[in-house]
């Protein structure tokens, strides 16, 4: 097994990091792992212009994390007021189950408690993604009950294929085992 390297995205990285979390939420390539949403969401899963955004707007970054010099996977952390927040997490099909998310996943919480100082970090997961929110709960995570509407009618994150999605906020507290 060779070692996962991280490092922050750039503006370069936003052509990969698109396919890369395409090719983990939608379309028949995301049906290889596990984290697919090609059931629930067709289109696209990142607008490219936002992403640019979120790399280039303070206390924001993407993580990546590299094998060999190669994108495998990714998240989206930034500064949320009182806590970090979690997102854009992917992991290529081919590579889900193997631990690379669990390391991707504790390297975003390192980053947001030591050098943000956040000991709470928070995320949204489409509530009907019962495998999904359980994975996050085996690390942690937390159902808080609140949710948020899905963005229905804006394309730049999908084209629903169902009328009841909306999101619900997890969370974990930092620096405590779990």
């Amino acid at each position: 097994m060779h070692t996962l390297t991280f490092r922050t995205a750039t503006v370069a990285d936003v052509d990969a990091l698109v396919a890369l979390v395409t090719s983990a939420y939608r379309g028949d390539a995301s049906r290889v792992g596990w984290t697919t949403e090609a059931d629930l969401l067709d289109g696209a899963r990142i607008d490219p212009e936002i992403l640019r955004q979120d790399i280039l707007r303070d206390r924001s970054l993407v993580l990546l994390a590299e094998r060999d010099g190669e994108l495998i996977a990714c998240a989206h952390i930034s500064d949320d007021g009182d806590a970090g927040y979690f997102g854009m997490f992917s992991v290529s099909p081919t590579l889900q189950g193997g631990g690379v998310g669990k390391q991707l996943m504790g390297e975003a919480e390192r980053i947001v408690l030591q050098q943000w100082g956040h000991a709470l970090m928070r995320m949204t997961v489409i509530d009907v993604r019962a495998e999904l929110i359980a994975f996050y709960e085996r690390r942690g995570y937390r159902r808080t009950g609140v949710t948020k509407p899905f963005p229905y009618g804006d394309a730049r994150f999908g084209i629903p294929l169902r009328d009841d999605l909306r999101f619900e906020i997890l969370e974990k507290a930092l620096g405590v085992a779990s």
